[in-house]
């Protein structure tokens, strides 16, 4: 599926969600009504089941959530890599050497997966270790191509 077909997907999964959640909320609100000030089965039903849309609108949202920060990590990574890996041309005013070499993509891919592998772990409170682990997993690799991988 393409990004913006699960963009779609996602929105409209929201939008369902919403819309079921305000639905229940009126059925709460005209079982009520119905039964005036009297606890019934109607409005303890209609309050389960707006408990379970409001769950399922919760969980929608966080879907949601969790794709805009992954295409915003995804949109930094690009802008990182094209960055670092455009050549310097030089503007009215600005210098055109950094001073430092240029960085490969590839290189700078694995520098950036051993980062995010260190965050997650971090994130999952795995302590002290994790720096090892990260620079250990597989996708954290690195390019012995580069004088100052081979050292490590």
């Amino acid at each position: 599926m393409t990004q913006s077909g699960t963009m779609d997907s996602i929105v409209d999964s929201l939008n369902n969600a919403y819309q079921d959640f305000v639905v229940a909320a009126a059925n709460v609100l005209e079982a009520k009504e119905n039964a005036g000030s009297i606890k019934t089965t109607a409005t303890d039903t209609a309050l389960e089941n707006f408990k379970q849309k409001w769950e399922l609108f919760r969980v929608a949202c966080d879907q949601a959530e969790e794709f805009v920060e992954s295409v915003k990590q995804r949109i930094g990574s690009e802008c990182l890599v094209d960055e670092a890996t455009r050549p310097v041309a030089g503007k009215p005013g600005q210098a055109t050497m950094t001073g430092l070499p240029p960085i490969s993509a590839v290189r700078l891919e694995q520098m950036s997966k051993a980062v995010r592998w260190l965050v997650i772990e971090l994130q999952h409170g795995s302590g002290a270790g994790s720096a090892n682990s990260a620079l250990t997993h597989p996708s954290a690799q690195f390019d012995a191509r580069f004088s100052e991988d081979a050292a490590q």
